[in-house]
């Protein structure tokens, strides 16, 4: 099991989390677009301001590897997260939802997994979640919907 730590996300990591996001094949794989260093830096602080966020940086060996964080959307409360490529594949993922699931203890939690993120959702299930439906989002990709009940 990877070894990683949790701890709040602070302006000093955005720079790191920018570039991780900014990677067209991570992008690819989580189906979701890059933004542009504005609208990363707007987002970033529009989620430092919201109380009901928890967003938490994943570091091993004093380094950001990534970063986790849950949210309410529409009436459910959403768990996300994301790694540098370059840590994919690592345990680091697995080992930081893990952790986050102690910080954040509401029930139900839910997670959007493109259908092609198979990594992604194998995290999502080896931590509990369950397949709970499937939908097309608006850019046409099929997208699992995993929830945490307990």
């Amino acid at each position: 099991m990877a070894d990683v730590m949790l701890r709040d996300v602070t302006e000093a990591d955005f720079e790191v989390l920018y570039a991780f996001q900014a990677d067209p094949e991570a992008s690819a794989m989580a189906a979701f677009p890059s933004r542009d260093l504005p609208a990363f830096l707007e987002q970033r602080r529009k989620i430092a301001a919201t109380p009901s966020v928890i967003d938490k940086a994943i570091v091993t060996e004093g380094v950001v590897v990534g970063s986790i964080g849950s949210w309410d959307e529409e009436r459910e409360r959403e768990v996300g997260y994301w790694l540098g490529r370059e840590y994919w594949g690592k345990g680091y993922a697995t080992a930081a939802l893990r952790a986050f699931l102690q910080i954040d203890q509401h029930r139900p939690l839910h997670a959007h997994v493109a259908e092609h993120n198979v990594a992604s959702r194998r995290v999502l299930e080896k931590c509990g979640f369950v397949l709970a439906r499937s939908e097309l989002a608006d850019d046409g990709v099929l997208e699992h919907i995993l929830v945490l009940t307990a």
